[in-house]
């Protein structure tokens, strides 16, 4: 199924801001960390599996057992190739929150602005830390923030999508029976990507963009 958006002048501005905020070289001052979130569903086996064997495979049952959903927020900032992921039981505005908050007094409390690339979730604006924290709390958390947002139906834009993309590859492509497992799991995947700094290479730009999409631009007139 396609979802197709208008590249309107609001589209071609906030792609262009985000494009030349990847150009931007590192800086520990100056962070730039991509957000995003994934939903995943528990599954675990409903008979043992049989374990590998001298020349033979391990084998599990084609039957298994749904055991709910969870959550998992991902931050990674692609030139400096460190990642933090979060499961969590929900997405909700408070889970959220809660997942910036940590990044800001955690990992980038030393940092004199970060930069936040985030899609067009509800719970991604501004107004649900003001619900959550009260807007005197939220405005100290973030008055070193800017946030920086996908256009509609861009969120291709959000470097996040690459390395969730990587994670289920490298880690979640089986069966997870539990919640507890899970945050092992990834926290093991994890520290290994950061110890060797895997970091993500953005080659798109602007120009790459005005030559592949400009005949699909909505000029200022009709927007």
């Amino acid at each position: 199924m396609w979802c197709i958006g208008a590249l309107t002048e609001e589209y071609r501005q906030r792609m262009y801001n985000l494009l030349e905020l990847y150009e931007r070289p590192l800086s520990r001052a100056e962070p730039v960390i991509c957000i995003d979130e994934k939903s995943l569903q528990l599954i675990g086996n409903s008979r043992a599996p049989l374990p590998m064997a001298r020349h033979t495979p391990a084998k599990q049952d084609y039957e298994y057992t749904r055991n709910g959903t969870t959550n998992l927020f991902v931050a990674v900032e692609p030139r400096a190739g460190q990642r933090i992921v979060s499961v969590t039981e929900r997405r909700g505005k408070v889970d959220f929150v809660a997942f910036i908050k940590e990044l800001l007094i955690g990992a980038y409390a030393k940092a004199r602005r970060v930069h936040l690339v985030l899609d067009n979730l509800n719970t991604h604006f501004k107004k649900c830390f003001d619900d959550v924290l009260g807007q005197r709390a939220a405005t100290k958390l973030l008055r070193r923030v800017q946030f920086h947002y996908t256009p509609q139906h861009a969120s291709w834009l959000n470097m996040a999508e690459i390395e969730i993309g990587i994670l289920s590859r490298q880690c979640l492509d089986r069966r997870i029976a539990s919640r507890q497992l899970l945050r092992s799991e990834v926290e093991v995947w994890q520290q290994a990507r950061n110890a060797l700094q895997r970091t993500i290479e953005w080659k798109f730009t602007r120009q790459d963009a005005d030559t592949k999409l400009g005949r699909y631009y909505v000029s200022k007139l009709t927007c």
